[in-house]
């Protein structure tokens, strides 16, 4: 694989915020660089906000003056197509519209030399579309960045179905050489990271619809349990409700209105009120400056109980909290028994990790739930859901004993699979069914989700520190409390799950 070279021109289409930034990586990495808009005078306003991009980055001492000058001399607006000829790679950042994408690639196509890499920065449409009336469409990749491109690493190479590997090979090359960490992905839907990430915010739209806990508290809970950096409420509102919806929904028509893409009616209608985040001063949250931010449910202090009795293992994904418990001084008492272990609390309640199921469940025995965690030793806030047969001495008891441990508790209504739970073994099975169908390699994947949008562990790193039995016995709960699809585990998540136990029942 070989990088475009350094002395080599690289041209700019686009030169929005995407645009810019994509120029601006260039820049840095020694290339000289054109920048081309459409309309009049944005070309030469863009190179302007590039320099001055650069002049910060002198003053904070992240770039020598010389080499600000440099690149900036390197820096060329140009008023016409023709001005990109000559140039080994074209990076295309216009509007999301597909017929203004390929008008465009088959003017530069007029204008470029049969050598140029052409590379499209879309992040919903298909590359084999936008390529397809080219006459020579093996030469056009994905190059898709994230906003701001000079800071975050992560670029998406993807190979369209005509494009040639070589094509693919120097894209990923020139990204790796520009200080990128690039991964390849297959044409499909969302990529990796759009694809992926639709749970996050789904799970927790739907938990909102269903009256399952409020915005503040949801986000609390993903952050501070699933250790995730910024809840999806928040996020969203960060984003812009307008574009996260828009990609939601580009998603879920490409995948034919599969059920576990299904878009949010609730973000709909803030969309349609144009409450759309931070740029509209109000979307899940009121941004209007002095406005008070609402705080997350937090239950009072309760007291702990003296004594539990722990019946069974509990899952790998909680068999820590047995030694926390009695660090912190509470007695724990062991018994056999079959099936996923639990503690008895005090009045008769059984208080386990969620499987998928309701507190409440079809039998109707006094149970508290718990949600997930990334660690339960560092998490700083646990969920919590009861039964309508729990009382309340009970309820209070797993509070108190959650609080005995350093943990705020966030007690939501009983929600099949809680929080943090339902949208993980969503991520990992998607993960799971991108991985068995060649989307991307396994290691790609989780540096995505890590890279892209900052999740705290891979996937399918996760789903291997949960084990593929769970998440997917976990998952099948999850569709008999909500029949239709979307919790369904995929094929490659069964089967694995499958070998692990056929591999667990061999002699050691």
């Amino acid at each position: 694989m070989t990088a475009i070279e350094p002395e080599q021109t690289v041209s700019v289409v686009g030169a929005g915020t995407m645009g810019q930034g994509i120029a601006q990586v260039a820049l840095v990495a020694g290339h000289p660089v054109r920048l081309y808009d459409a309309l009049p005078g944005r070309a030469e306003e863009a190179a302007r906000a590039v320099a001055a991009r650069l002049d910060r980055l002198v003053a904070k001492g992240r770039m020598p003056a010389d080499a600000r000058d440099a690149a900036v001399a390197r820096l060329r607006p140009v008023a016409e197509p023709a001005g990109l000829a000559g140039s080994a790679l074209v990076v295309e950042a216009v509007v999301e519209r597909l017929d203004v994408k390929q008008r465009l690639f088959g003017e530069l196509e007029e204008v470029v030399d049969d050598d140029c890499l052409l590379a499209t920065n879309t992040s919903s449409l298909p590359v084999t579309a936008v390529a397809g009336p080219l006459r020579r469409p093996g030469r056009l990749v994905g190059l898709h960045f994230f906003n701001p491109a000079p800071l975050l690493p992560l670029v998406e190479v993807v190979r369209g179905h005509a494009t040639d590997t070589a094509a693919a090979d120097r894209a990923y090359a020139t990204a790796a050489a520009w200080g990128k960490t690039p991964v390849r992905c297959a044409d499909t839907p969302g990529f990796i990271v759009n694809r992926l990430a639709r749970p996050f915010y789904a799970e927790a739209f739907r938990l909102l619809e269903e009256r399952a806990a409020d915005p503040a508290t949801i986000d609390a809970v993903l952050r501070e349990s699933g250790g995730f950096a910024m809840g999806p409420f928040e996020l969203t509102d960060l984003i812009g409700q307008d574009v996260n919806e828009a990609v939601t929904r580009s998603v879920y028509e490409a995948f034919f209105h599969h059920p576990k893409f299904t878009p949010s009616l609730a973000q709909r209608r803030l969309v349609e009120a144009g409450l759309l985040g931070r740029k509209s001063g109000r979307g899940w949250y009121d941004h209007a400056e002095g406005a008070a931010r609402p705080e997350p449910h937090t239950a009072a202090p309760e007291k702990a109980p003296g004594a539990l009795v722990l019946h069974g293992a509990l899952p790998p994904a909680a068999d820590v909290l047995p030694e926390l418990v009695e660090a912190a001084g509470i007695a724990l008492t062991r018994a056999e028994a079959d099936g996923d272990g639990y503690f008895a609390l005090p009045g008769g309640a059984r208080l386990a990790l969620t499987d998928g199921r309701s507190a409440t469940g079809d039998a109707g025995e006094p149970a508290v739930r718990f949600d997930l965690a990334l660690d339960y030793r560092s998490c700083s806030r646990v969920a919590l859901a009861a039964s309508a047969g729990a009382a309340a001495d009970d309820l209070r008891a797993a509070v108190g004993l959650f609080q005995a441990l350093g943990k705020k508790v966030s007690v939501v209504a009983d929600a099949p699979g809680l929080i943090v739970a339902r949208t993980v073994a969503l991520l990992v099975d998607l993960a799971e069914d991108a991985a068995g169908r060649d989307v991307a390699a396994p290691e790609d994947i989780d540096t995505a989700m890590r890279l892209g949008v900052n999740y705290p562990r891979g996937p399918l790193e996760w789903g291997r520190e949960l084990g593929s039995a769970w998440v997917r016995g976990f998952l099948a709960n999850m569709e008999y409390e909500y029949p239709g699809g979307r919790y369904a585990p995929s094929q490659p998540l069964r089967r694995r799950a499958a070998a692990a136990v056929k591999e667990s029942l061999l002699p050691s």
